[in-house]
């Protein structure tokens, strides 16, 4: 095996950066960010608003769209009130504590299908697969309900649920595009 050559850094005296600017532009290029950044501290303390520029990749919390209703939490009420009906049922038990689970259950999935919804179809993260699988449980649901227990229902609950998960995950996929600005996801 040979030397292995090892390369050798420049000489003291040289200022050499790994960006390929001298120290001068650095310099110049810090100054222009610590003067933008002032603006923007002073324009935040006047009540201004400036518009940020902005970022590609995950939103940020401020990005969230607002909830209908205001300030008030309903979806966070709602899901405390799944959360104590939860442990509450298993407590009760019999026919009133299966009441109480179903609705924990219910109260629980209609607080994080809100949601969903919500940051959907404001672009804000896609939640494709959960709402194609909710329109893919309901259209089971309804041909359960009018189809009784028939064999012939019971052989199509599949195939048309997985056809209605398949046209509802095109279909939300398509909007959260258009609402995102050609995203496919986030």
């Amino acid at each position: 095996m040979g030397k292995r050559s090892r390369k050798r850094g420049p000489a003291p005296s040289e200022e050499v950066s790994t960006t390929g600017s001298s120290r001068a532009q650095r310099d110049a290029a810090r100054a222009r960010r610590a003067q933008a950044a002032e603006r923007r501290r002073s324009a935040a303390g006047s009540g201004r608003r400036t518009a940020s520029p902005r970022r590609r990749g995950r939103p940020t919390i401020d990005e969230r769209p607002p909830a209908p209703w205001g300030k008030f939490p309903l979806v966070e009420l709602v899901v405390l009130l799944a959360l104590i009906l939860f442990p509450l049922s298993f407590v009760v038990g019999g026919a009133r504590g299966k009441v109480m689970l179903t609705a924990a259950l219910v109260f629980g999935s209609l607080g994080g299908l809100e949601l969903s919804i919500r940051e959907h179809f404001a672009g804000y993260r896609s939640h494709t697969t959960l709402l194609a699988g909710v329109a893919a449980f309901a259209s089971m649901a309804i041909l359960f309900v009018l189809g009784g227990k028939s064999d012939v229902t019971r052989a199509l609950l599949v195939p048309v649920g997985g056809l209605v998960f398949l046209g509802a995950f095109w279909v939300f996929r398509e909007v959260f595009k258009r609402r995102s600005g050609g995203l496919g996801f986030r």
